[in-house]
This record gives C-alpha cells, structure tokens and sequence, in this order.
C-alpha cells in the first residue's frame, strides 16, 4: 500500500472481511482485461452498509480502487487490485492507460512466480538458482550470449532436448519456437535507452513429449551478483514431463481413482494443460474435464490448483506393484 506491501492489513483481509465480502464473487465473473471501479461491484445500499468496502475504503486506501481479473498459467486467474490515486483526484485515462499497460507484466510475474514456486527457488538469489533442481537455468550476458547454466540446464542444451547452445546462443529446436525465443530475449536485452520487458513462451520437443515452458526475465542492475559475469537476463526452463515423480498406480490406489482419472491427474500435476492432456491421449477435450470433474466430486475439489497439490503430496511415493 502506497509503494509498500502491508501483510498484516493482507491477513486481516483474508481472515476477517474476504470471507463474506459481497463484492468477491461478482469480481470472479468479471470480463478478462477490463478495468472497473470497487465501487461498481457493490450495490448503493452495501456501500453505505458493507463492512468489507468499509474496510477497503478506511484500512486499504481502496474505496475507488481499480480491480481486474485476468487469466493466470494454467485453469488459475488472477484478480488485481491497484488502490486509490496518491492525488485524491480520481483516475485520469492516462493512469488507466498505464495499468493496462502493465496487464502483460502482471502476468508474466504471477507465471514466474508460480515457476519457481514450484522449484522450490522462490526468494533465490541467481547463485541459488543455478542449485535448483526443479528448474533449468540459463543466464545470459547483455548481448545474448551464456554465461551460465546449471545442471538441468545443461543436459537439455547438451542432448538438443528442445534447446540447444548454438555457438554460445540459445536456440529453440524449430524455426518458429526459435523466433518466438530470440524476440523475447531481444525484448529482455533492447538497445540502450528502450524500455525492457521479459515473457514466456513454450518450445516443441522430440519424442512426443511436453513442450518445455520459457520464462525470459531481464535482470536489474541492482540483482546482478555476478561480479565477473555481468548477468542481463535469466531463462528459467520448466520441464513438465520431470516435474514430479509420480506413478499413476498410486495416484489412482490412493485417492481411489480409475485409471484414466489417475493419468489427467498426474499430467495436470506436471504442467499439462486440459488441451495438452486430450492431444497426449488422443482424447476429446470434454472428455478429459469430465474426469477432472469427477475427482473434484470424490475429493470435495473445487479448482484444479487443489488437485495439483493433492497429486503432488504422493510425489516419490513406492510405486504400486503390478
């Protein structure tokens, strides 16, 4: 809040006003990439009753906030809340101009976050990501080039699994991923005097498997750690098909699962999308989010983040015998 983040008014939130705030679940229907006003969430009679808005009006500077919903990496989505002008003038088009310029960045971050979340390297520094066995890491100079990578990095450069090192520049496996690769790049090492930006994109691989997920992320002066290594830019590389180590056997053993239920389960825990899954399994779409629905039903399951962490707690679990 104003420029610094405010964890206990975010846990007096959650505990106390979300719960059954009126405005929350009209915010979850809103159009994708639209700004609104607090106030058009709430009724006239709940703006002058409503304990939540009363909250966010008084405790969160928020009372003529701008909310957005946007989607977020998988089935997730984001809702955005930016508070009150500082001015107390209200919104002008060109503040409402620059949040929405900011939308794409907004996502890129929740996606990054969300990466190295699930490595286990959120908080990292670059050294400590270099050790992170969830994610491949690549650092690159400001003209391009490798610097460093760790050992998941690596074996995917060395075996062309996707990506390979073409004398010293990252390259995708095709024609299209690659150009799809070099202009985020570009976009996160511009020449001097051009605004940077990172984002995310995803590359085929050989053999059937997952597309790997890219996350370009240029790096500020101020984060660079590499005395001798001028770092300008991370890659960070998910691998879907080794993200978890998980057998359907005992997905479907333990959470009483058919089969087919078991293998979305374990494909949707390692980064596939509900698509993904259908093409993987020569399957209809429809078909797969039947499943998905029906162990929402045996587990009491409402959004697929759930099922991803109930999948992932059996994560090297002894795999069942045949």
């Amino acid at each position: 809040m104003r420029g610094k983040r405010r964890r206990d008014l975010e846990n007096l939130w959650f505990e106390t006003y979300y719960p059954f705030d009126e405005g929350t679940p009209r915010m979850r229907r809103l159009p994708y990439n639209k700004l609104f006003h607090v106030t058009s969430l709430y009724t006239e009679e709940e703006l002058k009753t409503s304990a939540a808005y009363n909250a966010l009006r008084t405790l969160a500077h928020a009372g003529n906030g701008i909310n957005v919903r946007l989607e977020g990496p998988g089935d997730s989505r984001i809702m955005w809340q930016v508070n009150d002008p500082v001015d107390g003038e209200g919104w002008s088009s060109e503040q409402c101009d620059m949040i929405r310029c900011l939308l794409p960045h907004i996502r890129h971050t929740v996606r990054v976050r969300q990466a190295l979340s699930g490595a286990g390297a959120l908080g990292s520094t670059m050294t400590e990501l270099l050790d992170a066995t969830g994610l491949g890491i690549v650092q690159l100079d400001a003209r391009g080039r490798i610097v460093a990578a760790n050992d998941r990095a690596r074996s995917l450069l060395w075996t062309g699994d996707g990506l390979s090192d073409n004398g010293g520049l990252l390259f995708a496996r095709t024609r299209r991923d690659n150009a799809g690769l070099q202009e985020l790049v570009g976009r996160a090492l511009p020449p001097f005097g051009v605004e940077v930006a990172g984002g995310s994109t995803t590359v085929e691989r050989p053999g059937g498997l997952p597309p790997l997920v890219l996350h370009v992320i240029p790096v500020g002066q101020q984060e660079k750690n590499y005395p001798a290594w001028p770092v300008a830019a991370l890659v960070l590389v998910v691998d879907p098909a080794s993200e978890a180590d998980l057998d359907d056997g005992v997905v479907a053993a333990t959470l009483d699962l058919t089969r087919m239920e078991s293998r979305v389960a374990v494909l949707l825990a390692q980064g596939m999308s509900v698509n993904q899954i259908a093409v993987t399994t020569g399957r209809k779409e429809s078909t797969i989010r039947s499943h998905v629905k029906s162990v929402f039903a045996k587990h009491g399951l409402s959004r697929q983040a759930e099922l991803v962490r109930l999948v992932q707690s059996l994560i090297g679990a002894p795999q069942a015998q045949g």
